[in-house]
């Protein structure tokens, strides 16, 4: 048994058991593949899939089994080939970020900034998805950290630290009427419309609880995934913002838009890093977690990393 079988296995139920697909992401052929898994099935004496004709259809039970080992395997073999870049390469290569576009566009600049000019030769690859999206990557192993909200302490497999706390605002004309109110509540905006994240994102899920808790059922008449989208259509009057503090916290005073905090409303969010449990990390990695919090540090992600717990509280 070797590598390659092992590759093709995992790949082939990451890609729902279609190996013309799981061919095209490795960039080898199709009968190369089932004549691999099948070897490999010959050598273990079990069948890894069942199969109907030439078709995969389903993971068996010992499979499931197979499947598991094949993963560890797999990632102590990027294990070691971490160790081996960080060794030979000596604080170089490629920090791979997976992040929400609030993140990446608001709290990442200072943090990415600081990494190029503590590690020169590092470069950054920065992916944007929604906070399951970002999840997946981390465990795909597509990143090496991933920054969210929402959903990453939901995912078996990684491990999550609080990286700071924030509250919603709200954004709105300058001559709206609610402009004139210091302190708005869950009334005053019930009978206005609103422009919101998508529930998957940023702190939504607390909102709607809040609104539910009083009763009252909220107008919301646009969703986006994009603080600057959000501010763009507020400018056009479709209704009033509900967006992360942060993404209005550097706008120019006297602009046409009037924010409110509204943490008194919603409550604290808090936005967590995430890292693949067992993953190696590099030293960039380390640093760069302790430049996004004065709450993050080598010493407790090792001893996060190493522990059973998935989550960790603030």
């Amino acid at each position: 048994m070797n590598l390659h079988q092992f590759r093709f296995v995992q790949e082939a139920v990451r890609q729902n058991l279609n190996l013309t697909e799981t061919a095209k992401a490795l960039f080898t052929s199709q009968p190369g593949i089932s004549k691999a898994i099948l070897e490999l099935e010959g050598e273990l004496g079990v069948d890894i899939f069942a199969r109907h004709g030439k078709r995969l259809r389903r993971v068996t039970e010992p499979g499931q089994q197979v499947l598991r080992s094949i993963e560890i395997i797999m990632r102590e073999v990027n294990n070691l080939k971490r160790i081996g870049d960080e060794f030979s390469k000596q604080d170089a290569g490629t920090l791979s970020i997976a992040t929400t576009h609030t993140q990446a566009r608001y709290f990442l600049p200072e943090p990415v900034a600081q990494l190029r000019k503590r590690f020169p030769k590092v470069s950054i690859s920065l992916h944007q998805g929604a906070p399951g999206q970002v999840a997946q990557m981390v465990i795909d192993e597509v990143a090496d950290i991933g920054i969210a909200t929402e959903a990453l302490d939901e995912v078996p497999g990684l491990v999550t630290l609080p990286c700071y706390e924030w509250q919603h605002a709200v954004v709105m004309p300058s001559n709206h009427p609610l402009a004139q109110l210091e302190r708005i509540t869950l009334e005053d905006l019930a009978l206005h419309p609103l422009v919101s994240y998508h529930p998957s994102y940023s702190g939504r899920t607390r909102v709607d609880r809040a609104f539910a808790a009083r009763r009252l059922k909220p107008n919301i008449v646009l969703e986006a995934i994009d603080a600057d989208v959000i501010k763009t259509y507020v400018r056009l009057g479709l209704g009033i913002g509900i967006l992360a503090e942060i993404a209005v916290r550097d706008d120019t005073p006297g602009s046409d838009l009037v924010a409110r905090p509204v943490g008194h409303l919603f409550g604290q969010n808090v936005t967590r890093v995430a890292f693949k449990r067992s993953a190696y990390l590099r030293n960039f990695v380390y640093a760069f977690a302790e430049m996004l919090s004065d709450r993050l540090s080598r010493a407790l992600i090792t001893k996060a990393m190493s522990s059973d717990s998935q989550d960790y509280q603030l």
